[in-house]
């Protein structure tokens, strides 16, 4: 019987308005193009705008709603397909680990965040430099919530492998979001492409910042060490912001990191992570390591390591990720359970002691008064 794949609501709605929106916008500008050519045959290079589903720095003022919006249209069919892929595979893996609402949650404050700020950042462009390229600019498409979706793998299964080319090139998932932020960074380069890389490094900050300091994370390790059963944030290392760079740039990364947050922590936006959320915070990252991602099948209905093609290794590195976490577990309990009996062995023998000692105070004190007695007998 062939595996039927289940989509989560979220994902089957966000999927939905993607092509909605995104015919409705080619429809609707197609129209255009038509009406245009019809009263001026003349060729005519002027941008369309559909001010009302995209975003356009100057005119979206009067749209509020196309805040949301824009990140579901797509210029092209390219695009079209790159992000319906995204949503899909992604937003079903992240709806079955996250739920629903924090699903919802996440890609609005993506969204929102990432839209906002490029606007603002081009009418402040325009302000400086008078330029109309940047401000009547049409913005849209899914790249701030494709950085954003590498991100949330980034911190569910950092040390997973992704085999491409039949296994001839090996990534794992820690490496993505880095190389998604390298080729826009290049692709604005060499071709131009500021409006994307400006909505995927939004998109990485954003997604960072909500997931490091604001995102509730649960506590899988509560029924082990019987903690509570969450933590508000990801304060483990595998998660720090030098964690996303290559490794030669991470100690550098790490001290310039250190001294920001220093700075944020001073002024009262952040708050310093404890040493108990940090050992917290490592605890859950083995966690969701050992547990992996939620299953695509219909039939499993339920979280499931993510099938990774039978690669020996993969299987191998988190067998030994899982024993060493077990056997640091053990070593605490029984240094604890060690720890009990020698106190309670303590207590008795101290309270013997001051016995024995209060006893011996008390026939001294009574010796000289018998010695009296036998004297005056």
């Amino acid at each position: 019987m062939p595996m039927r794949i289940n989509v989560p609501p979220l994902t089957r709605l966000l999927l939905g308005v993607l092509l909605a929106l995104s015919s409705l916008n080619f429809g609707i500008a197609y129209s255009q193009w038509v009406k245009r050519h019809r009263e001026r045959p003349a060729a005519d290079t002027a941008p369309l705008y559909v001010p009302y589903l995209t975003l356009v720095p100057q005119l979206s003022i009067f749209y509020p709603w196309a805040f949301a919006t824009a990140t579901f249209v797509e210029p092209n069919i390219l695009a079209l397909v790159l992000s319906a892929a995204t949503i899909l595979y992604g937003g079903r893996y992240l709806e079955r680990a996250w739920g629903t609402t924090e699903l919802a949650r996440f890609v609005l404050i993506v969204v929102l965040a990432s839209n906002i700020s490029i606007s603002a950042a081009s009418i402040c462009w325009y302000a400086l430099t008078r330029a109309t390229s940047t401000s009547y600019v049409t913005i849209g498409g899914g790249v701030a919530v494709q950085s954003a979706f590498l991100v949330a793998f980034k911190q569910l299964i950092p040390e997973h492998t992704v085999a491409i080319a039949k296994g001839i090139i090996k990534i794992r998932v820690k490496h993505f979001p880095a190389l998604f932020l390298a080729m826009h960074s290049i692709a604005a380069l060499v071709l131009g492409m500021y409006t994307s890389t400006f909505l995927a490094w939004s998109g990485f900050f954003t997604s960072w910042i909500y997931l490091r300091f604001y995102k509730f994370t649960p506590d899988y390790t509560s029924a082990a060490t019987g903690r509570s059963s969450g933590t508000r944030g990801d304060a483990s290392d595998t998660f720090a912001f030098a964690s996303f760079v290559p490794e030669p740039l991470s100690s550098p990364v790490a001290v310039v990191s250190e001294r920001i947050y220093a700075v944020l922590m001073v002024m009262r936006i952040c708050t310093p992570f404890s040493v108990e959320d940090v050992e917290v915070g490592n605890e859950q990252a083995m966690a969701r390591s050992e547990a992996g991602l939620p299953t695509t099948s219909n039939g499993a209905g339920g979280r499931g390591p993510i099938r990774s093609g039978g690669k020996r290794e993969e299987a191998e590195r988190r067998r030994a990720l899982a024993l060493a976490a077990l056997d640091q577990r053990l070593n605490a309990a029984s240094s604890r359970a060690q720890a009990q009996p020698h106190a309670q062995h303590q207590q008795p023998a101290a309270a013997g002691l001051s016995q024995t000692s209060e006893t011996n105070v008390a026939s001294g004190s009574q010796d000289p008064g018998t010695e009296g007695d036998h004297a005056n007998r």
